[in-house]
């Protein structure tokens, strides 16, 4: 099972105990995957279709503590095979359905459906707890989140432009950055900070997915401030190894020449040293000085004993030239 499937199934299982959150809960997933089927007569009638079967057991679920109404369950056959089933729920009496259109506010006072189910009245999603339950079914209905271990991305796909701006505002109303990103015929309403989807699945109350997905980013915190500190490490190595090669070719240059004799007892003691002790640290060299000399001490002397040689080939470049 995938990791937003284990989000979903603990999600499918999670029943709010109000009415007005199981109504917002509702709303969302028959706007997400729900159709209303209008007859000759004006009757209606109204159907949730899913492949995934906690959507199906919540709808249900939800229909059942909301409403005392008959409700058709199904279970088909996908038409492409590979063993993939698709849940329907049916609302087929006129009153039934319309009571539950009225109780989740897609159908307005004139008994109008509301353009591609969306919300009619924006007093459904007053209370934060509403705002909760119907992103939580919106998710349920038509959201994936990718695994952690690979990648940090959350997104439910919406069929309109105004279902993914309302569901946009209601994410960000918990202090989320949802984007909406247009995707062939649908509008994808994203987040891509792994820290804002572990806010998210809080928002949703998914704990053990939340927790599960904090597990995983403290280990890969951990992973990267150990890479982090080996490339430091091995960048600073590599330095102390190229400039070491540096000051001991110096060094060697400076003892060809009859200058070398006249050098300070402080440089030629540290030139020595250095030939002596080619993988030690500049702490290293100082403490072996006596009395010792500080790690900036010994990088100044090094650093006179490279200019030096520095100035000797250039003025010998310059002879040879002229």
């Amino acid at each position: 099972m995938s990791f937003s499937s284990e989000v979903k199934e603990e999600l499918s299982r999670k029943v709010p105990k109000a009415r007005h959150c199981q109504a917002a809960e509702l709303a969302a997933i028959i706007s997400m995957c729900g159709g209303v089927m209008i007859a000759g007569d004006g009757s209606f009638r109204m159907k949730i279709q899913t492949e995934n079967l906690p959507v199906a057991r919540k709808a249900f679920t939800l229909m059942k503590e909301l409403f005392n109404i008959e409700i058709e369950v199904s279970v088909l056959c996908h038409e492409g095979g590979r063993g993939r089933r698709i849940y329907a729920i049916l609302v087929g009496n006129h009153e039934d359905a319309l009571c539950v259109l009225k109780a989740t506010k897609l159908i307005d006072r004139h008994m109008e459906i509301m353009e591609n189910l969306s919300i009619a009245d924006n007093l459904l999603l007053q209370r934060t707890c509403c705002k909760r339950a119907f992103i939580r079914g919106a998710f349920l209905s038509a959201g994936s989140l990718s695994d952690p271990k690979k990648s940090y991305h959350f997104e439910i796909v919406c069929t309109c432009m105004a279902k993914a701006s309302q569901l946009a505002q209601l994410m960000n109303s918990f202090g989320m950055d949802a984007k909406i990103v247009c995707r062939k015929k649908y509008f994808v309403v994203y987040l891509k900070e792994g820290s804002q989807i572990v806010d998210l699945l809080n928002v949703m109350e998914a704990h053990n997915a939340l927790m599960d997905l904090e597990n995983v980013r403290i280990l890969k915190e951990m992973r990267n401030s150990v890479n982090r500190k080996v490339n430091c490490e091995t960048a600073n190595i590599h330095k102390t190894v190229s400039a070491a090669v540096r000051q001991i070719e110096d060094i060697e240059y400076l003892k060809n020449r009859s200058d070398f004799e006249e050098l300070s007892d402080q440089l030629k003691e540290v030139a020595v040293l250095r030939l002596a002790n080619p993988d030690a640290t500049l702490k290293e060299l100082g403490q072996m000085l006596s009395p010792p000399v500080g790690k900036s001490g010994i990088n100044h002397r090094l650093r006179k004993l490279c200019n030096l040689a520095e100035e000797l080939r250039g003025s010998k470049e310059e002879k040879h030239y002229d």
